[in-house]
């Protein structure tokens, strides 16, 4: 198996437009987003080994907070994950696979996590 490097920023939590229903429609909903990102990893890092030998973390949290369109209402959750996949796929060549997983906090009745997980490879 190849070595890899696993990026993550987790649970995340953003208002973002997005739903299907009338009672949705009109005004952000809160989403709980973990974003990985799976990168070919540098042959060693040593202690002194520089950013640019991996990629910044606040790059997943850009993908996943001010990277989406203000005013762009998401029917469906799975388009913002779409959105921040290739919101990373365009930021950096060196991403071979991002995950991004969301879960709907606003229709939750018990704590019970409601959402969806994507994951696009590089084509």
């Amino acid at each position: 198996m190849a070595d890899s490097l696993i990026l993550e920023v987790a649970d995340l939590e953003v208002d973002v437009l997005t739903g299907i229903y009338s009672e949705e429609t009109g005004k952000p909903q809160p989403l709980r987003i973990t974003v990985t990102a799976r990168m070919k990893p540098a042959h060693r890092y040593e202690p002194d080994t520089h950013l640019s030998a991996s990629k910044n973390y606040m790059d997943l949290k850009f993908a996943a907070t001010e990277a989406l369109p203000e005013g762009v209402h998401f029917k469906l959750i799975e388009a913002v994950a779409e959105h921040i996949c290739d919101t990373l796929f365009v930021q950096d060549q060196r991403v071979e696979a991002v995950t991004v997983k969301i879960v709907k906090l606003a229709i939750a009745e018990a704590d019970e996590k409601i959402g969806m997980t994507l994951t696009r490879e590089r084509r």
